[in-house]
């Protein structure tokens, strides 16, 4: 598992805060009702096996809303991850009072990443060792 993909965008969707039968990709702290957009996102996700990284942290609902005009109060901007990277992430949320664009909020998730060395081969090293005495001999 070398390389992680994670996604934030504006997917201008409500995945809702209802799970059941999706609990393979999102969890149960979205904001409102799925729309049809939302349910688009989450069919992406169980297609792509990725997970919807916003409902799976319970926040107060200041820290899940991510877009705010008028009187709407809304969530349609999420973080998606491989399923399988979802035990490195240990936070998502809103950061409140800090606006990417007008109406919209920042989204930010905390990922720790375990970096694993890899150990050379014998082969590669002895490699090595020959091309360095190359350029010493030159």
């Amino acid at each position: 598992m070398g390389e992680r993909v994670v996604i934030g965008a504006d997917f201008n969707g409500h995945v809702g805060e209802e799970n059941t039968g999706d609990e393979e990709v999102m969890g149960k702290f979205g904001v409102k009702e799925r729309n049809l957009e939302g349910q688009m996102v989450v069919d992406f996700a169980k297609r792509m096996d990725i997970a919807v990284v916003n409902t799976y942290f319970q926040k107060r609902e200041e820290h899940r809303v991510t877009y705010k005009s008028g009187g709407r109060r809304t969530q349609v901007d999420y973080i998606l991850c491989k399923r399988g990277s979802l035990k490195e992430i240990s936070d998502c949320k809103v950061v409140v009072g800090e606006s990417v664009a007008r109406q919209h909020r920042m989204v930010v998730c905390r990922m720790t990443l375990m970096v694993c060395k890899r150990k050379r081969s014998k082969i590669e090293i002895e490699k090595k060792v020959v091309e360095a005495e190359k350029g010493g001999m030159l």
